[in-house]
């Protein structure tokens, strides 16, 4: 399995609005900040059996937990508030070192990424609203069921419900993944970025941005050019001089045409049964 050359950072969503590209295209766009990030923990496959780097992002401090604090202290970041600490795999340990930095020219406008948060939280809710149940019949004087879930089972047999049946719960706040996402511009001096389509979460969430794991094709940036090869230029060409010969063709059908008209039709078989006709006449004379 291939692993991603370039490190992913951390940053939080700020919120959407519409750009244009080059080409007038409007997108949808997610605005993703990215403050400080160090480089808390670098991980060796001959110390931890794998390669990846551990990044931080910087802000309260009371948002972390004690064991963090420790593992901060022990890598000598102790002095660096942290709210958040993440790992990603990448090859190029080499180019990392504790205590380094990242800036958002990590990322470059055209590129994918992917994009991972957690979804807003929305709390227990029913089937209709989760599951988009449409509901019971609101006649018949069902005037507490229209937002019931309904049978949940069969009866003596098999007399229980299966697992995984769509019920009641709680929904949301869920880490979800959003794979292959444009990214429309980068403004390093602000520290933005702008990802086309939507990112999970509400504003001001966690986000983690990395570097695309899977091939992705954009049906907006492909564009088929037509490919003309010698034989069709051939063929055109030769279309191109019988369309300028037409006219001097069909003029020279018309005069045979009128040729034809002047001149009377002669039947020549009708001209051989007269002669032979005559000839016996003068014979009987």
């Amino acid at each position: 399995m291939s692993v991603n050359m370039q490190a992913g950072m951390l940053g939080r969503k700020v919120g959407m609005l519409t750009r244009y590209d080059d080409a007038g295209r409007a997108y949808g766009a997610t605005v993703i900040e990215f403050a400080d990030n160090v480089v808390t923990q670098v991980r060796t496959v001959d110390r931890d059996g794998y390669s990846a780097v551990q990044i931080g992002t910087v802000g309260d401090r009371k948002r972390t937990t004690r064991a963090q604090r420790g593992h901060l202290k022990a890598s000598g970041q102790e002095q660096v508030s942290m709210t958040a600490l993440a790992e990603f795999r990448t090859n190029a340990t080499d180019e990392f070192d504790v205590g380094t930095s990242l800036s958002v020219d990590r990322f470059q406008s055209g590129m994918y990424v992917d994009v991972t948060a957690r979804t807003k939280g929305r709390g227990f809710q029913g089937v209709v609203k989760r599951w988009d149940f449409a509901g019971g019949p609101k006649t018949h004087g069902q005037s507490d069921r229209w937002r019931a879930p309904g049978s949940i089972g069969a009866g003596t047999s098999p007399g229980r419900v299966f697992k995984g049946k769509k019920m009641p719960g709680h929904m949301g706040n869920r880490s979800r993944t959003v794979l292959n996402q444009l990214v429309v511009e980068v403004d390093i001096a602000r520290g933005l970025i702008f990802v086309a389509g939507n990112v999970p979460g509400p504003n001001g969430s966690l986000v983690e941005v990395r570097q695309a794991r899977k091939r992705s094709i954009d049906p907006v940036k492909v564009v088929v050019e037509p490919v003309v090869s010698e034989d069709v230029t051939d063929v055109s060409e030769e279309s191109a001089v019988a369309v300028s010969e037409a006219p001097e063709a069909i003029a020279n059908d018309e005069a045979v045409l009128e040729t034809t008209d002047e001149q009377p039709i002669v039947n020549e078989s009708s001209d051989t049964q007269d002669e032979s006709v005559s000839d016996g006449e003068e014979e009987q004379s």
